[in-house]
């Protein structure tokens, strides 16, 4: 189409003329672009590209520019993708905002509440965290017990939130609340509020990795304002579900493919050896490339369901088929690349380890939570027995 050339000509123009040089090479993880109003950058190119991007609305290009977005249409969208990739550009920002809340918020918020959150979604300037696991509701998460009572102009809010990913760093948090004790899906609600009101109080949780990612939350006597409550009063249950459907997309689409296999060859190649080009263990040789047959037949797949997705309009209930192989396909990568690195792949800190070394092995301890979060493996494959497969319990 002339229109979609004319489009992509501008767009290659563009980006060729804003982004930066340093954001066309692979991103380091301590410069991953949260942004928020306690985001720092050691790169100030990191920031010159986000801002150039949200500028356009590109950090969101398909959201409505009335709320900030890019207002471009699915096709332009694409051609937009295919020319970061084409110059490597880094995403300009990472964002919960952008994956999980912004689609609720487009669906379900009302007016005033888009135009208060949306535009700084797609600018980064507030870094939201998601208040959804408990210590007693993680995969049964309709059990959550976090009260909101019912104050007049206002709900107090009391209880504790699990696995809250950067709630540390994060400037508010969207919420699931109990509104009703007297019933268990019906009784929840939405709420988005601002995680410095007084009466919230993060913690971080250290990992077998080294890092603390995740925070326990507790909430004492939080005053939240009845203005933030998003959707219907005990009707949150239904954008849970939802935002957990946009939340799997994301996790799912997430860095499987050519780049993984690369990476192991390359691994492999330096830490076993090589035979006419080729890694010198046969067998190795043989799992890995299974390992990039399996990684480029996932990537296909999340591309057919993104597409037909777009398509209907709706989120595919295939997310949750996706999202166990994308956690079991990482786990493998994880656990071929320490194999790869024989002893070398046993470092925590010290010499005697590069650098690579020691962030594969940390990956690799990391990778063992990918089963839990975003939903466990084990409730996804019950929905997708229930929900994808149709099969019915038999008793």
């Amino acid at each position: 189409m002339a229109e979609l050339d004319d489009f992509r000509a501008e767009t290659r123009a563009w980006l060729e003329a804003n982004c930066p040089e340093s954001m066309r090479t692979p991103m380091p993880g301590e410069e991953t672009p949260w942004a928020g109003r306690k985001g720092s950058f050691k790169n100030p190119d990191t920031k010159l590209w986000l801002d150039r991007m949200a500028a356009k609305g590109w950090t969101a290009p398909t959201w409505p520019k009335a709320y900030g977005g890019g207002g471009l249409s699915r096709g332009e969208a694409k051609v937009l993708e295919q020319e970061m990739a084409r110059i490597k550009a880094r995403p300009p920002l990472f964002s919960f905002g952008l994956w999980m809340l912004g689609p609720v918020l487009l669906e379900y918020a009302t007016e005033e509440q888009k135009l208060a959150h949306l535009p700084k979604i797609v600018t980064g300037e507030i870094r939201w965290c998601q208040g959804y696991s408990e210590p007693g509701a993680g995969s049964d998460l309709a059990s959550l017990q976090t009260r909101a009572e019912d104050k007049g102009d206002h709900y107090l809010v009391n209880g504790q939130k699990v696995w809250t990913s950067y709630a540390d760093q994060a400037d508010w948090i969207f919420c699931l609340v109990r509104t009703d004790t007297t019933v268990k899906h019906e009784g929840i609600s939405f709420l988005l509020f601002d995680m410095t009101t007084q009466g919230v109080e993060p913690r971080p949780i250290k990992l077998i990795s080294g890092e603390s990612p995740f925070c326990e939350t507790f909430f004492t006597d939080v005053k939240v304002p009845k203005a933030q409550l998003v959707g219907k009063l005990n009707g949150g249950w239904e954008i849970a579900k939802r935002l957990l459907q946009y939340e799997r997309q994301n996790i799912s689409s997430g860095g499987f493919g050519g780049a993984a296999g690369l990476e192991l060859e390359q691994v492999a190649l330096s830490h076993v050896g090589e035979v006419d080009g080729k890694i010198a263990d046969g067998d190795l040789r043989a799992r890995i490339a299974g390992h990039k047959m399996d990684a480029k037949a996932f990537a296909l797949t999340v591309r057919r369901v993104e597409a037909e997705s777009k398509a209907g309009g709706t989120i595919s209930p295939a997310t949750s088929i996706i999202k166990y192989a994308a956690a079991k396909l990482n786990q493998d990568k994880y656990e071929l690349l320490v194999e790869s690195m024989g002893h070398q792949g046993l470092g925590w800190e010290g010499e005697g380890f590069t650098k690579r070394e020691l962030i594969e092995t940390r990956g690799w301890l990391r990778s063992k939570g990918n089963s839990i979060e975003g939903g466990t493996s084990e409730i996804n494959l019950n929905v997708v027995a229930k929900r994808v497969l149709g099969l019915l319990d038999h008793q």
